[in-house]
């Protein structure tokens, strides 16, 4: 899915400083019916955003026109649950470009990488640090470098490194996806069949 290149993002975040938030309270099951990946974003946390009457959570973040931003900062184990792409695709289609957590399920983050969403894990403290640097001053940016690997607290200048996973890493910078970065190789691919042949 990842069509967009991904290289340095500055922006304000979203402060979601709950725990254990599983794949099922991102994208309710009831929701999962689309063939498309576009559209996933108006029920992002759905059951969180609206009321039963269908009226939107006030009290909720992503109701709160002083959060804004292409970064949510989410809670520690963010992703767990059942395995579905569709949480990722709903994050993503939200508008969101990258999560800060201390903490993924595995299955989310490989997930995430295939989507063009990035996973950033910090320490428990980094992130407390963030959250509350966010709540207490919405209008914090962050800056993503995805390059150099870091992630940088602009206000401050605390900054810190992530680990990615090399190939995905040039995926997102490049905008490419596993397809398309394999029919990007397709020269390569040929020349070694060809001599391959010659060889034999």
């Amino acid at each position: 899915m990842a069509k967009v290149k991904f290289d340095i993002l500055e922006t304000t975040c979203v402060p979601l400083p709950l725990e254990n938030v599983d794949t099922d309270q991102i994208i309710p099951a009831r929701f999962l019916s689309a063939t498309s990946r576009e559209g996933f974003g108006e029920n992002l946390f759905r059951d969180w955003r609206y009321k039963k009457s269908g009226e939107k959570n006030t009290e909720f973040v992503l109701n709160n026109s002083k959060y804004s931003g292409k970064i949510l900062v989410a809670g520690k184990n963010f992703g767990s649950g059942s395995s579905r792409e569709h949480a990722v695709w709903a994050i993503f289609d939200y508008g969101f470009r990258a999560v800060v957590s201390s903490f993924f399920a595995d299955i989310f983050m490989n997930n995430s990488l295939n989507n063009g969403l990035l996973p950033i894990v910090v320490t428990d403290d980094f992130l407390k640090k963030l959250q509350y640097l966010i709540q207490k001053e919405p209008s914090n940016k962050v800056r993503i470098d995805l390059d150099k690997q870091t992630l940088t607290i602009i206000s401050t200048g605390d900054s810190v490194k992530f680990n990615i996973n090399p190939y995905k890493k040039e995926c997102l910078l490049k905008g490419l996806d596993d397809i398309d970065f394999l029919l990007s190789m397709k020269e390569l691919i040929t020349g070694y069949e060809t001599n391959k042949s010659f060889v034999k």
